[in-house]
């Protein structure tokens, strides 16, 4: 018989505390970091910075070989005041944690790069507001489409990688006098003389415009393709099969009626389409169908986002990245003279894992 109780309390180990915003910015707690920040690290606060808000299985998907090495990593970065989290809302069950660019983090960014906290445009307050914006599901779902590339990139046997991601506010600085995609990508397949690249720019449709204005975007798209010369496909993504056949009625009529509808390549695809028991479904699977195509091949009407480039044969290969971004700085300057200094997009490839020596008493 049990005669001596020991209080629940005792049974706890000692939780670490959160460093306050005072003692993150201080130049002691940033000579801590550097001693525990890996290069993983530093390149996951690059990547929330770019895109403002990611959640854990997202992370997960970008760097992480698993759920449990995820949720660990993020608590050590949430403690130091490197990120920063939030747990939206839900009606049933919970929501994933979503994670910001934290105060430390912005501190770190700005020092690799020799600036000040605020020429990153920075401002704490404002990465955590996108908890409460009304487009917090909308770029959730434009960030899950390309970490699931990436995770398709990471554990298929093919030789996969995303090597551009760019968020809707780098478009918006690069191309905002003309159109704002929701992102710009690039998918390379293969190796060597054989590697094969596809870049395209994102339409995230969560159903919630209508149809029509869905269509109208083309005609910004036609008039940065006659400004820079450059046909770029456009890839609609719509959330049901049912959706995209309305889509693609909105988005031919439109097409149809630009001066050069060649120089707009556009694809559809729905994410019902997707198998979701496979191990890492992803929009790099078979499931794009183009509005216009110069191939008709009725027993395989979808194409694989490697294979797109197939549907249209004339289709220049893509631009370098850098390039490009030079070429539409010089094209949109005003726009980009207005914004505030934005670090060079961090590289969707993530760095190797590196062996994380942090002794769990030194928290």
């Amino acid at each position: 018989m049990i005669t001596t109780t020991t209080r629940q309390h005792n049974l706890r180990g000692h939780l670490p505390g959160r460093h306050t915003a005072r003692a993150a910015s201080s130049v002691e707690h940033q000579a801590m970091l550097a001693s525990r920040l890996t290069t993983r690290d530093k390149w996951l606060l690059a990547l929330l910075h770019e895109h403002r808000v990611l959640t854990t299985a997202q992370i997960q998907d970008a760097a992480f070989p698993s759920g449990r090495s995820a949720r660990q990593r993020l608590r050590d970065l949430y403690l130091w005041r490197a990120i920063s989290r939030f747990q939206p809302f839900q009606q049933l069950g919970s929501a994933p944690m979503h994670y910001v660019l934290g105060p430390a983090g912005a501190a770190v960014l700005a020092a690799e790069h020799g600036l000040e906290v605020k020429e990153l445009g920075y401002r704490h307050d404002r990465a955590m507001a996108i908890a409460h914006n009304q487009r917090l599901a909308h770029t959730v779902g434009v960030n899950d489409f390309f970490t699931s590339l990436i995770a398709r990139a990471r554990y298929t046997r093919h030789a996969e990688a995303v090597v551009a991601w760019w968020s809707e506010s780098r478009c918006a600085r690069h191309f905002g006098d003309l159109v704002i995609p929701d992102g710009y990508g690039r998918w390379r397949t293969g190796t060597g003389a054989t590697a094969r690249e596809v870049e395209w720019f994102l339409e995230f449709d969560t159903g919630t415009e209508s149809l029509t204005k869905v269509g109208r975007k083309l005609a910004g798209y036609a008039r940065l393709a006659e400004s820079t010369g450059i046909a770029t496909p456009v890839l609609v993504w719509l959330p049901t099969t049912r959706r995209e056949a309305g889509a693609r009625t909105a988005l031919a009529r439109v097409h149809a009626d630009l001066d050069d509808p060649r120089a707009v390549p556009v694809a559809t695809a729905a994410a019902d389409l997707l198998d979701p028991a496979a191990p890492h479904p992803s929009p790099g699977e078979a499931i794009w169908l183009p509005l216009t195509s110069a191939r008709a091949d009725r027993g395989r009407p979808r194409y694989s986002l490697a294979d797109l480039a197939d549907a249209w044969p004339g289709l220049a290969p893509p631009a370098d990245p850098a390039t490009s971004a030079e070429d539409s700085e010089g094209q949109t300057g005003d726009a980009v003279a207005a914004s505030p200094y934005r670090l060079p997009p961090p590289s969707p490839i993530p760095p190797p894992a590196t062996p994380n020596r942090v002794a769990r008493g030194e928290h």
